[in-house]
């Protein structure tokens, strides 16, 4: 219950109020009149919370509003830091800590003016990025074609009617979420999820109906932009009308203008294959003919240019005869000379000592020529050291020592120079004589 205004004209004696009562009372008055309100500012601090709760602020210039979305709200507008918004919801209050926020219970953007700036400023980020430039090719004939759409609505029908028209194949459907809260999230999800199957598909198409930019702004969320960008099975975004872009599409490998048109980019037509096929094999028919018989017009024109088996045999036959004669001639030419060596040799074997006494006379004359040159080569040996002895016997010291020289030593050394006292005077010397040596003392030195 509220207090009783207060008047300042007359002295009173103010009500002593707890801080419980005060905050309850701010509470049913900010709330009780502030049941709705519009509110529109830029979003700020966005964060989503795992329960699915999403928390930001509101601000203008000069101030800002705490905000909640809860868990399933139906929103137009997506919320996202940046993005100018007029919210829709209650005013509340939390009397513990006397604070205040908006519980928002609709969104939209406050003119697509706004939703255009974030989507051009986004695109530009992640084009700088090299997120688009990326593209793969289409298989040819996919055996299987993932989908990710609504699980109803008339989209899924159109793809799947148009695919069994054109070319059957199998398709597995990941239903997601196409519009509001959580869409993003699912759609990303799909797209990983069946990149991450043992079994790929060989194509994924990701299609929506038409819609407001509001409405088909989940593709434009960053999460799936870069799913798309990093599957690794080809990606075909049919998202909208022709008219209708979403920043999917540039990161798709191909951008289909409908639901219908991605059906029909991702496959052939079954008959044109099989018409195709039908030409192909008429073709390889028509070649292979025609090569067989270019072959056997070839064959023939050789058979014509060779000669008849008969003949070839008779001319074999002919050369056989003529080397069988040529060998019995050869072989009564090698029997003849055989004999006539065997004969030879039987003549030589008869008279064996004649040839005896003459190898005995070779090797007579041998040895007395081996015996005259070792008995020379000794010879000159012996004069060889005969004069080198006397030339040693001449040149000995002992023969000058004879002559009235001596030689000075100290220890196993000659001393050959004067120097020697000069640097010693008082050294002794052993004077060798040709008939014996002398140890001597000496006392000083005298140049």
């Amino acid at each position: 219950m509220l207090p009783e205004p207060i008047s300042f004209l007359q002295p009173v004696e103010l009500p002593i109020l707890s801080v419980t009562d005060l905050s309850l009372s701010l509470k049913q008055l900010v709330e009780g009149h502030f049941r709705r309100v519009r509110v529109r500012g830029e979003i700020s601090g966005f964060k989503r919370h795992t329960s699915g709760h999403a928390y930001f602020t509101l601000k203008d210039q000069d101030s800002i509003i705490d905000a909640v979305s809860w868990r399933g709200t139906n929103l137009k507008a997506p919320l996202q830091d940046g993005l100018e918004v007029i919210v829709t919801g209650r005013l509340t209050t939390y009397p513990g800590r006397s604070k205040y926020q908006i519980v928002v219970d609709g969104a939209e953007a406050a003119g697509e003016g706004a939703l255009l700036k974030v989507l051009l400023e986004r695109k530009a980020r992640l084009q700088a990025e090299g997120l688009f430039e990326h593209k793969r090719p289409l298989p040819a004939f996919p055996k299987t074609i993932g989908v990710i759409t609504s699980a109803t609505g008339a989209v899924i029908q159109d793809i799947l009617h148009r695919l069994s028209d054109r070319y059957p194949c199998h398709v597995l459907v990941w239903p997601v979420l196409v519009q509001g809260p959580g869409a993003a999230d699912q759609i990303t999800a799909a797209i990983r999820g069946f990149n991450a199957l043992e079994q790929k598909p060989d194509l994924l198409i990701v299609a929506r109906g038409g819609g407001s930019l509001e409405d088909l702004w989940c593709f434009n969320e960053e999460n799936v932009v870069r799913a798309a960008a990093a599957s690794q099975i080809p990606l075909i975004s049919a998202v909208g009308h022709e008219t209708d872009t979403t920043l999917i599409d540039w990161a798709s490998d191909l951008r289909a203008p409908t639901p219908t048109a991605a059906a029909e980019l991702a496959t052939p037509v079954l008959s044109q294959v099989r018409y195709t096929i039908r030409q192909h094999s008429q073709r390889l028919y028509n070649l292979v003919d025609r090569q067989f018989t270019n072959d056997s017009l070839h064959l023939t024109n050789l058979a014509r240019a060779l000669p008849s088996p008969q003949q070839v045999l008779e001319q074999t036959m002919l050369r056989v005869d003529d080397w069988g004669d040529r060998l019995s001639q050869a072989y009564g030419v090698f029997l003849n000379y055989k004999h006539q060596s065997l004969v030879f040799q039987r003549t030589r074997l008869r008279a064996p000592l004649p040839l005896l006494d003459s190898g005995n006379q070779k090797v007579g004359q041998l040895a007395d020529r081996l015996i005259y040159s070792q008995q020379q080569f000794l010879n000159q040996l012996m004069d060889r050291l005969t004069l080198q002895s006397t030339c040693l016997e001449q040149n000995s010291y002992q023969r000058i020592l004879k002559r009235g020289f001596s030689l000075i030593t100290v220890g196993d050394h000659v001393v050959s120079s004067v120097d020697y006292f000069r640097q010693n005077p008082h050294a002794s010397v052993d004077l060798h004589f040709s008939d014996g040596t002398v140890k001597v003392e000496t006392n000083a030195f005298r140049p």
